[in-house]
């Protein structure tokens, strides 16, 4: 019983959140900063590593070849974190949270840093595609996790918060690079090894969800006496028959527009700022220095963004809060990339930009969990991430070219154009189901037809959210 129901006030958070759960929710969070660290580092270095490799591989340096070449790795990097997310998405449900995130971060870490050594473009792709394999863990696995933990009713705000860490490590990607940026895009791949120092930290301090070791236990039993239930079909054929296909598709398509919006956006939006330094004679030291400045105003608005997204489903509900960001995330961009815009404009305006985006992609990752059970939860997020990834792989690449083909040389509008494709996540909120107020889904859910809630437990709605 709620102690609204015996007539006293809530608790409150410092009473009704656990040491347990703070442990995780810093874990996950720091993990998942790390990660936009390292692929921050990248977005903006992206310009000055082509600009050293192309000629490497008999390639002349210019627009077009920044613009394919440079896309083409950014595209094997989205294309080895959707396969990394369904792989490592799968490993979580059948072997545990904390051991997949562990060996997630160790991947990404470690191969962004030996990015740094490239000697040519295709060299850069093929370690960014491994590092991206590790990469597509951390928010499918992480957000499962602090989910299953925060089992009270600010789980929406901790997982928005778990999911601001990503806005938070492009901020911090972003102060390298104005500090260090000076002394090439070597250095700054380098540093992205930091990250593996956090796995010792995850491993000792993190634990494994109850219900998680539980469910591994008894799979494990009937598996040794020889009597399997629906539970125990490969996670993957699960979620593509009912009842989960209909919550996958939804999932995907919302993951899907989100992504390809955001990932067209924060890949070319620094060599737009490069082309106003260059058109107004700046020195590269100061392009550099425009560049790490606008991301840092594009990621704290993104950190305000991922953060308050799970307050505003609480208090408007799911639905409205995709529409919310969703709205945001057009105005801006029809707004800024358009249009000819000197930078002084682009500082005021990125904020807003990462405000809309990274809300959006928070809230599918705080409302993933909310439809589907523990058993193929992990697989449920990453699979709708990770076919949301694959298909904005091109995104990036498609971008540089028709910038070249179609705009002569006009990142802005070629931008505008892809990120325009994402308003597909509206036909995924059309028939979103509203999860606010219910609690986590069992595993009934996989024993009858599929259902518009989340089946009832034993906590009410009321109760969780009181």
């Amino acid at each position: 019983m709620s102690n609204t129901q015996v007539g006293r006030p809530p608790k409150g958070w410092r009473t009704e959140i656990t040491r347990m759960q703070w442990l995780v929710l810093l874990g996950t969070t720091l993990g998942w900063m790390l990660d936009g660290f390292a692929g921050s580092l990248y977005a903006l270095v992206l310009g000055p590593a082509m600009t050293e490799l192309l000629p490497h591989s008999g390639i002349a340096v210019n627009a077009s070849g920044i613009g394919l070449y440079g896309g083409l790795t950014v595209a094997l990097f989205l294309a080895g974190w959707a396969a990394g997310g369904i792989l490592f998405g799968v490993l979580a449900d059948y072997f545990g949270r904390v051991r997949v995130l562990s060996a997630g971060i160790v991947t990404y870490a470690v191969f962004t840093a030996l990015a740094a050594f490239a000697d040519t473009w295709w060299q850069l792709g093929v370690l960014r595609f491994v590092a991206g394999l590790g990469s597509g863990v951390e928010a499918p696995v992480g957000a499962a996790l602090v989910a299953e933990v925060w089992r009270n009713r600010y789980r929406a705000r901790a997982c928005g918060v778990m999911m601001s860490g990503y806005a938070a490590g492009f901020f911090v990607a972003a102060l390298a690079y104005q500090l260090l940026g000076g002394h090439g895009w070597r250095l700054m791949l380098g540093i992205a090894v930091a990250p593996a120092v956090l796995v010792w930290f995850i491993r000792r301090y993190v634990p494994e969800p109850p219900e998680i070791r539980g469910a591994i236990a008894a799979r494990r039993m009937r598996k040794e006496q020889g009597r399997p239930a629906a539970t125990d079909r490969f996670v993957l054929r699960r979620l593509l028959a009912a009842p989960f296909l209909s919550r996958t598709a939804i999932c995907t398509t919302l993951a899907t527009g989100s992504l390809i919006t955001f990932w067209s956006v924060s890949t070319w939006y620094p060599q737009i700022i490069r082309r106003l330094a260059a058109d107004d004679a700046l020195s590269p030291a100061t392009a550099n220095s425009h560049v790490a400045v606008a991301s840092m105003l594009f990621n704290a608005g993104g950190v305000l963004g991922y953060a308050s997204w799970g307050f505003l489903a609480d208090a408007v509900g799911r639905r409205r809060a995709f529409a919310i960001s969703f709205a945001v995330s057009a105005v801006s961009v029809g707004y800024l990339f358009p249009f000819q815009h000197t930078y002084g404009e682009f500082l005021l305006a990125l904020p807003v930009v990462g405000f809309g985006l990274f809300g959006a992609l928070s809230g599918t990752f705080v409302y993933g969990p909310e439809l589907f059970p523990p058993s193929v939860r992990a697989t449920g997020m990453a699979l709708s991430n990770s076919i949301g990834r694959f298909i904005t792989a091109a995104g990036p690449l498609v971008a540089g070219v028709i910038a070249v083909s179609w705009f002569g040389g006009d990142l802005g509008l070629a931008t505008t154009c892809v990120a325009a494709v994402g308003l597909i996540a509206v036909a995924g909120l059309i028939f979103a189901p509203e999860t606010r107020g219910a609690e986590l889904p069992s595993e009934s859910l996989d024993l009858g037809p599929d259902q518009a809630e989340p089946p009832t437990g034993s906590i009410t709605s009321k109760e969780m959210y009181t």
